[in-house]
């Protein structure tokens, strides 16, 4: 059996063995290499059913990896990219809300580590945070916090 031959399952196990991959993701990424109808639809369902595919997992891991750097809003972009439940997204992106500001601040702190001198300084630190999926008030606690902080030394 060659490389090309490789079957759908083991097209999808590959892909797995890398990151987590939503259904919609490996149906996206293999549709081509189906040769007959529902073929696809067959091995992705005995993948999920022995737990290779969870959803959940897939969920967790983006949360994880990306609500370090980013905001809740592009969180959210990139689980609906993945083609998850929507309740299961917005669940998620919910609980992001509450540490919005933390996160936001520490990106910031990585980023800059010192208040704006100028205006000009101070557009650019937020259209940073922005760029990074942060909501406006969020952005606008970050960047201000940090130049009351200055005014009290």
């Amino acid at each position: 059996m060659g490389f090309n031959q490789i079957s759908l399952k083991g097209r999808a196990l590959r892909l797995l063995s890398g990151r987590e991959h939503s259904r919609a993701e490996l149906q996206r990424k293999l549709s081509a290499h189906e040769t007959e109808p529902g073929e696809l639809a067959k091995a992705l369902d005995e993948l999920e059913a022995k737990g290779f595919i969870n959803e959940q997992r897939v969920l967790e891991s983006v949360v994880h990896q990306r609500s370090v750097k980013l905001g809740a809003s592009r969180v959210r972009q990139e689980l609906q990219a993945k083609g998850l439940d929507p309740e299961a997204v917005a669940q998620a992106v919910a609980d992001l809300q509450g540490t919005e500001v933390a996160r936001a601040r520490e990106v910031w702190r990585k980023r800059f580590g010192q208040p704006p001198a100028d205006l000009a300084e101070r557009g650019k630190q937020m259209r940073f945070l922005a760029s990074r999926g942060f909501g406006g008030e969020t952005i606008r606690r970050v960047v201000k916090g940090a130049e009351d902080d200055d005014a009290g030394l």
